[in-house]
């Protein structure tokens, strides 16, 4: 159960941070139905499941090829983990772009997979961020932690499809820089948990 709310909670903070999925659902939360609205969330989730599985597997598989690779993906990830919650905190959130959602379903479908799959920035975060996580779980933690992150972006897609069509216009760029700020202290406190990993595998305490 540790594991299983570890990879929950880091899915969550890695998931949150507004980018083009979340403008995408936000979009279509606040200009379609409801119905639509949970196709849109849906959709996303499917896409940002599968390559959240196979950043996991794909550095998995790497690291069993060539050992050594753990402690390099392990090293890097931590740094790239702490790089990216500082991002957050420096960043300041906006509601431009993913505006167009107004579209057929295909489309819909497939304008999904392009932003969550064709961005080589969140193929090589994500499977170094995973690839340390993996790195670091103790045998049989690997099940448990894909469920976690896998949960993370169901139940957050899914929240944020309904609390912005029910807040409306009053969901606004304060309310993200707030979910920024903390979401970057999450990434932050995991990045160094993972560091602290890596020293320990390296022997240098």
């Amino acid at each position: 159960m540790n594991i299983y709310l570890q990879g929950l909670t880091m899915g969550l903070a890695y998931v949150a941070p507004i980018g083009l999925q979340n403008l995408f659902v936000i979009n279509s939360a606040l200009t379609q139905k409801r119905s639509r609205v949970y196709i849109t969330a849906l959709i996303v989730i499917l896409w940002d499941v599968s390559l959240g599985v196979a950043c996991f597997l794909g550095a998995g598989a790497l690291m069993q090829a060539v050992p050594w690779l753990q402690k390099v993906i392990l090293g890097m990830g931590s740094l790239i983990v702490i790089y990216i919650g500082i991002g957050l905190l420096r960043a300041k959130a906006s509601l431009e772009g993913g505006k167009d959602v107004n579209i057929p379903i295909w489309k819909l479908f497939t304008t999904a997979f392009v932003v969550t799959w064709m961005n080589p920035q969140a193929l090589i975060d994500g499977t170094m961020m995973l690839g340390a996580f993996r790195a670091s779980l103790p045998v049989g933690g690997d099940l448990p932690f894909i469920f976690g992150f896998g949960s993370a972006s169901i139940l957050w897609f899914l929240t944020l499809s309904t609390v912005v069509s029910l807040l409306g216009s009053k969901f606004n760029e304060k309310i993200l820089n707030i979910i920024n700020k903390v979401c970057g202290a999450v990434i932050i406190f995991y990045g160094c948990k993972l560091l602290w990993s890596f020293v320990k595998l390296m022997g240098w305490l």
